[in-house]
């Protein structure tokens, strides 16, 4: 059990998830540092905060400043699969998160690695979905890596956190379907801040499962 505030990593946080995720830790007061890896600048000025920044997310060696000392990974990073052939989706998907999994690992070898996919994840690869079981390749090796402890996260329908500026659009549209989902579909239902929440609890006390699914994520967030 952890009894002093962690140092986390946050990749994705000009993404909404990732947002949600930074703006939670913000907060926390088991959150000491966050260092952001990022293409662009999350635009966050805050004593907890510095940034790595990188124009090509494969060009990160491990050589830039502020990589050690990490008790934490929230790996926030993804991209659509809409439009993109199965190559080119693993590329962004699977060859991207395994180089940055592993020099994280390499410099800090008791981080705790905290990954975000989606409910439909595909472990046996073999599944008619591309993404499923691209985003299944990349659970299966992360989870073979030797993380001190690894976790992966499976949202299905997210309810954002007010008043951050990453929000995909068509949320604002189909929200009023949020109250009735999480009544009748508890699986697949949670807000933002609840995933948010549940990554810095498991990042800070560990769980006792390495899927997370919605339902954990409610119950982890309390």
């Amino acid at each position: 059990m952890e009894t002093k505030s962690i140092n986390v990593i946050i990749t994705g946080a000009t993404g909404m998830v990732g947002e949600g995720v930074l703006h939670e830790c913000l907060n926390d007061p088991r959150i000491a540092a966050i260092t952001l890896l990022n293409r662009r600048s999350a635009g966050v000025v805050h004593p907890k905060v510095k940034e790595v920044l990188l124009n090509d997310l494969f060009a990160f060696t491990g050589n830039e400043p502020g990589l050690n000392d990490i008790d934490a990974c929230f790996y926030c990073l993804g991209v659509t699969s809409i439009g993109k052939n199965e190559e080119e989706y693993a590329k962004l998907t699977y060859d991207l998160t395994l180089k940055i999994a592993k020099t994280l690992l390499h410099l800090n070898p008791k981080i705790t690695f905290c990954y975000v996919t989606a409910k439909g994840t595909d472990n046996s690869e073999h599944g008619k979905t591309m993404w499923a079981r691209v985003k299944g390749r990349t659970e299966n090796e992360l989870t073979k890596m030797g993380f001190r402890q690894f976790f992966t996260f499976r949202p299905f329908m997210l309810t954002p956190t007010k008043g951050l500026r990453n929000s995909h659009g068509f949320y604002k549209y189909i929200s009023w379907l949020f109250p009735l989902g999480r009544l009748v579909y508890p699986e697949g239902f949670c807000t933002l801040k609840e995933l948010a929440l549940a990554m810095i609890q498991v990042g800070y006390k560990g769980y006792g499962k390495k899927i997370i699914t919605p339902p954990d994520m409610v119950k982890l967030a309390k």
